[in-house]
């Protein structure tokens, strides 16, 4: 059987330090952004892709426009970045 973790207990796996970096499209962000008061206008390509940086649990902390730098990023902050596909 296998276990079911809740997100603390993933997250928990790999320490507080440890983020991943996913690619990410201009629509799932755009679909992601809330909308309060006046509408956010984004110009962005939906089928553009970049690259977000995420906690162990799945909270997206950052997002940049490539690989190299959502890296550099995470390392700049001493997170420990594993990429995931």
């Amino acid at each position: 059987m296998t276990p079911i973790l809740s997100t603390e207990d993933f997250a928990a796996l790999g320490g507080p330090d440890l983020v991943y970096v996913r690619p990410i499209s201009a629509a799932e962000i755009l679909a992601s952004v809330p909308v309060h008061g006046e509408a956010i206008k984004l110009d962005l390509n939906p089928n553009q892709t970049f690259y977000a940086v995420h906690r162990a649990d799945g909270e997206r902390l950052a997002v940049l426009n490539d690989r190299n730098a959502a890296m550099a990023a995470a390392l700049a902050h001493e997170l420990a970045p594993v990429s995931v596909h």
